[in-house]
């Protein structure tokens, strides 16, 4: 079981033994690379000295936004996703007591699952999509089912972090979402002329 994602053994490996590790990476997955993003968790366990639910939750939220802005920053926004972490983790310690595997572990629904990734602070539709299927395809922790709520990041198409399983499967990805934006502005362009 891997999650070769980042480009460092360490917090890859971070990413698929500690759970929280692995919801907050995915929440910071939004507007830096994907490395940037997965490998946050591992920065963020280096500032706190540790990765802790409870502790993150008690902080304020300019105490949390002073570890994410020390540089080098933990995200291309360090503020806002510094207060999104900090909202996680106060959902995790409120419905979970601060254990981010009881989200997924011993539920047999995948529905259940993706209902309650969805619930997470910061995590849309797609995010909860993708995390689902993270679950399901590189970490073999979904229920049987989990493709069916898990949407179009359920199929082989490699679209999404949930389709890295090595640095090839990075660049395919990397090119799939180039090739997307590229198409997307090409139908915007076109319409534009037509209006």
């Amino acid at each position: 079981m891997s999650f070769p994602i980042t480009g460092d053994p360490e917090a890859d490996r971070l990413l698929v033994e500690d759970p929280l590790a692995l919801l907050i990476g995915m929440l910071l997955d939004q507007q830096v690379p994907m490395e940037w993003a997965f490998r946050g968790p591992l920065s963020l366990r280096e500032r706190l000295g540790g990765l802790d639910a409870t502790a993150i939750a008690g902080m304020t939220d300019d105490e949390i936004e002073a570890v994410f802005r020390t540089k080098p920053a933990l995200h291309r926004y360090p503020g806002s996703m510094a207060k999104r972490t900090r909202a996680l983790c106060v959902h995790l310690v409120d419905g979970y007591d601060g254990n981010a595997a009881a989200i997924w572990e011993g539920v047999d629904d995948p529905a259940e699952i993706h209902r309650r990734l969805r619930a997470l602070p910061g995590y849309g539709e797609d995010k909860a999509a993708i995390m689902l299927a993270i679950l399901g395809k590189r970490l073999g922790r979904a229920p049987a089912g989990w493709e069916a709520y898990a949407g179009r990041f359920g199929d082989d198409e490699p679209r999404s972090a949930a389709d890295v399983d090595s640095r090839e499967a990075l660049e395919r990805v990397r090119a799939f979402k180039k090739d997307q934006k590229q198409a997307a502005k090409a139908a915007k362009e076109a319409q534009a002329a037509d209006a």
